[in-house]
């Protein structure tokens, strides 16, 4: 299949009350993994690619490795820019063949992000591609985000709806006490803002910092009208784990493809362990 904007699963998803995981791309085993994990499945996925991992990996190199991996999972697939930063970077991603962009304005005083999120959207939309805004501020660390725990602050309800009436982007993105990284202790997570919000705009609320989200929230956010979840801490941990044990217990190891099969394994138990948690097994 060829890559789809998110709107091609997102409502369906809020409408029947499953998610529909984002799953970024780090390398060719991260590609590789999280496309057998949806082949097996029959679950539609989300690439996210940060503006790191476009530096990382050439963005004619990601685009070409989501199409392939489209093809052969055979699901639908949206290929997403992740915390993008400016008008500028979303339309080089979609001019590169992105199906979805999101724009991360959160550090914007609040009009200024309505502003130039509407900007993209418009853009965009033309173009057939989809768009996720952010509102408030998502603490921890992934690439080139980085925020302190003192300075994450939860976004307002009437201001998330409003963004939304205005901007009407396909994806909206609060902070609600989720945060980039692994946790030290449990998240937690305001389900009030979530079920607010949810209630009183179209699009799917995204839930970031999804990794290490204890089970049972992860479904109450879904039920709330959380559409899409983000993963990547959990897949890295659990490639990263299975790598060094092997290089460790077998130090004259050489071959790449000795020990990162065995982390492409990995990733691929992790997104699959993802996709039926988040309910969208079989909605391909």
């Amino acid at each position: 299949m060829s890559l789809v904007p998110m709107t091609e699963f997102l409502p369906r998803a809020k409408k029947e009350g499953f998610a529909v995981g984002q799953f970024n791309m780090n390398n060719l085993e991260f590609v590789q993994g999280i496309a057998a994990a949806a082949k097996e499945e029959k679950s539609p996925f989300i690439f996210g690619v940060s503006e790191g991992a476009m530096r990382y990996m050439g963005l004619e190199y990601v685009v070409a490795m989501a199409e392939i991996a489209s093809e052969e999972a055979g699901v639908p697939v949206a290929l997403h820019l992740d915390h993008g930063s400016s008008f500028e970077v979303a339309m080089k991603c979609i001019q590169a063949g992105f199906s979805s962009v999101m724009f991360d304005g959160s550090h914007h005083p609040f009009e200024e992000n309505i502003r130039l999120t509407k900007e993209i959207v418009k853009a965009a939309h033309a173009a057939g591609v989809s768009v996720e805004g952010e509102l408030g501020t998502i603490g921890g660390v992934e690439d080139d985000v980085q925020v302190d725990e003192a300075d994450a602050a939860l976004a307002r309800p009437e201001e998330a709806i409003r963004f939304w009436e205005e901007t009407r982007v396909d994806a909206m993105a609060i902070a609600v006490g989720t945060a980039h990284g692994m946790y030290k202790g449990e998240p937690k997570i305001h389900f009030d803002i979530i079920e607010e919000v949810a209630k009183n705009i179209d699009a799917p609320i995204v839930l970031h910092g999804g990794s290490g989200v204890p089970d049972q929230a992860i479904r109450e956010s879904i039920r709330l009208g959380v559409g899409k979840i983000n993963v990547n801490t959990e897949s890295q941990v659990a490639c990263t784990q299975v790598v060094r044990e092997l290089l460790v217990s077998q130090p004259d190891m050489i071959d790449p493809r000795k020990y990162l099969g065995p982390g492409r394994e990995a990733i691929q138990a992790t997104v699959q362990a993802k996709m039926r948690l988040f309910g969208s097994s079989g909605k391909a």
